[in-house]
């Protein structure tokens, strides 16, 4: 587990512009991610924010733009190649297998790091072996970080909302990302399940020293956590900067925050 250090731009993106037929969901829009921050991307509903997540891990590809990840642009890139790459994302809904139990979701997270073939696996010998007992260790290993020991033989479709949220970011970290992208981890939450996940994500992001880039409507939770901040509206950027300039923008107080916040 890495000490967090904030490091170089580990990801650009450059005028990126996404239109759905005739309607534009983004347009022309440009910031970076650091190697090891909490970057979030805020905006009222429908400004662009999942789409630009749905951008970064290939769902999307965009008409205009460029993304450069670790100093190499990307062309065409699907969410296998993301995920082969070290890019890991949760989503707005969950999208867990309900019938399945804590511990086999989160085995699927290691689904990428399996370098055996059928017939290695369908006989457990020699280098299977070795490969499951490893994804096994580093599941549990998770599994205990985030602090889920008393449900990993639990189906998931019988858990609250709140534990399903964390068993998703687990498979998640199961696949050892070095970029995390979570679309809403905290949406449908209490106060005591924000604060645990919000917990969870800042450890994640000094103990494993994973960049993480966050959606997230809860304005404090934003404020505490992040350590820059890019606003959308209507699919453009009006702002960017640390936590304490997004909150002093009039553009940004304007658009999203409003005077009741």
């Amino acid at each position: 587990m890495g000490e967090r250090r904030i490091g170089d731009v580990v990801l650009a993106l450059e005028r990126i512009s996404l239109a759905f037929g005739g309607v534009k969901a983004l347009t022309d829009i440009s910031f970076d991610v650091r190697e090891h921050e909490v970057r979030a991307i805020i905006g009222p509903n429908g400004a662009g924010k999942s789409s630009m997540l749905n951008v970064i891990n290939g769902v999307y590809r965009p008409q205009q733009g460029t993304i450069t990840y670790r100093g190499a642009p990307r062309h065409g890139m699907d969410p296998h190649a993301a995920a082969a790459l070290g890019i890991a994302r949760t989503f707005q809904n969950i999208a867990l297998f309900r019938g399945m139990t804590v511990l086999d979701n989160v085995m699927t997270g290691r689904n990428l790091k399996i370098r055996t073939n059928f017939l290695e696996h369908a006989i457990w010998w020699g280098r299977a072996r070795r490969e499951e007992l490893d994804n096994r260790r580093k599941v549990e290993e998770v599994i205990d970080f985030l602090e889920i020991q008393h449900i990993r033989k639990t189906p998931v479709g019988r858990l609250p909302y709140g534990l399903q949220k964390r068993v998703e970011l687990a498979r998640a970290l199961a696949a050892e990302p070095e970029l995390l992208l979570l679309d809403e981890p905290m949406a449908g939450m209490n106060v005591e399940e924000k604060q645990d996940m919000c917990r969870f994500v800042l450890d994640v992001n000094e103990q494993y020293g994973t960049t993480i880039v966050l959606i997230e409507h809860d304005m404090g939770v934003v404020m505490d956590i992040s350590d820059r901040v890019v606003v959308l509206d209507y699919g453009r950027k009006i702002g960017d900067g640390t936590p304490d300039e997004v909150r002093g923008s009039q553009a940004v107080i304007d658009a999203y925050l409003g005077v009741t916040h």
